[in-house]
């Protein structure tokens, strides 16, 4: 099958999992101009990193916090070798067509009235999981909720409310950057999709890039960025779809035709192979909504088997309030 037959395949593929949205399709050449600039982008990386050498997975020991004498080990979403590795392709046909109706989506989405003082609020329901190493040596994997309720100050003038379990806490960083993002940081991103991934990925690269401990890498990292800035609850219409088409400029990016959420919907999910685990954004395959994200082995491992799920955290509720601790 030669590169035509198969772009086709993967276009029939997406049409298959992901039917036809109310608003119209990409224009004409718009896909194959991303695709010429992402191949341009992984030629001018390659040579920027043909010194580098790949790091071993990293593991972090936090102490001692499930129970006396037990260490804790977090699992960490994408770890390997530091770069994108050269045999990488660019973000297929299939998932760059999904991410374009899904900014489609967003962008004709009504402009919610924000104003300073109120609140982004969003509800999550799912899971992650850790390893504990008992007293008697021997590791175990256990499942920890991630289930929580935020109030986050729009302008950045007031902490964070997290409520997990019935409790309420403030967080301790300062909201208003891509770790702690705000509805006014988010307004304030660029919107044209190349600007915006080099934004990413240049925070990314400070962290996960060469010289740093980091064994994820930019790409990695600034999918897992992009992922987590979309579930943030409410986001500007412009800035959800610029951050979906920079998605689709990442190299590795693919579909997945099934998946479900945390909370039990099944959908088309946006995916990302990474040492053995795979990230997946979660669509509903009639509106193009983002609905979840989770992490799924492609290999055994010491997390679990191949095609377990090893994460998964499902966005069932957000909007503006006016008080930190009300619902929409």
């Amino acid at each position: 099958m030669n590169s035509e037959q198969r772009e086709q395949a993967e276009r029939e593929q997406a049409s298959r999992v992901l039917p036809p949205a109310a608003y119209s399709d990409p224009a004409p050449g718009r896909t194959e101009t991303r695709r010429r600039h992402l191949l341009s982008e992984i030629d001018r990386q390659a040579r920027a990193r043909s010194a580098r050498r790949p790091r071993r997975r990293i593991v972090l020991v936090l102490g001692a916090a499930m129970a006396a004498g037990a260490t804790v080990v977090v699992l960490s979403l994408g770890s390997g070798t530091t770069g994108a590795p050269y045999n990488v392709p660019p973000a297929s046909a299939a998932s760059v067509q999904v991410l374009e109706r899904a900014a489609l989506a967003a962008h004709a989405a009504s402009q919610t009235k924000v104003l300073d003082g109120q609140y982004v609020y969003v509800k999550t329901v799912g899971h992650t999981s850790v390893l504990s190493e008992t007293k008697a040596g021997q590791m175990e994997l256990l499942r920890q909720d991630e289930g929580m309720e935020q109030w986050t100050s729009v302008d950045g003038s007031e902490p964070t409310l997290q409520r997990k379990a019935g409790k309420d806490s403030l967080l301790p960083d300062a909201p208003g950057n891509l770790n702690s993002p705000t509805y006014d940081f988010l307004a304030a991103l660029p919107t044209d999709p190349h600007a915006l991934l080099k934004q990413i990925h240049d925070d990314a690269e400070k962290n996960h890039g060469a010289g740093s401990d980091s064994t994820t890498g930019p790409d990695q990292e600034a999918f897992v960025t992009i992922g987590d800035l979309l579930r943030n609850g409410v986001t500007p219409p412009a800035t959800a779809a610029a951050l979906y088409r920079a998605a689709a400029l990442i190299p590795g990016v693919d579909v997945a035709p099934e998946a479900v959420d945390a909370a039990g919907r099944r959908g088309v999910a946006v995916a990302r192979v990474h040492d053995g685990e795979r990230t997946e954004w979660i669509f509903d395959t009639s509106t193009a909504r983002l609905l979840g994200e989770r992490t799924v082995l492609v290999k055994d491992s010491a997390w679990g088997k191949a095609g377990d799920v090893v994460t998964s955290v499902a966005l069932v509720s957000s909007g503006i309030v006016t008080e930190a601790g009300q619902t929409p």
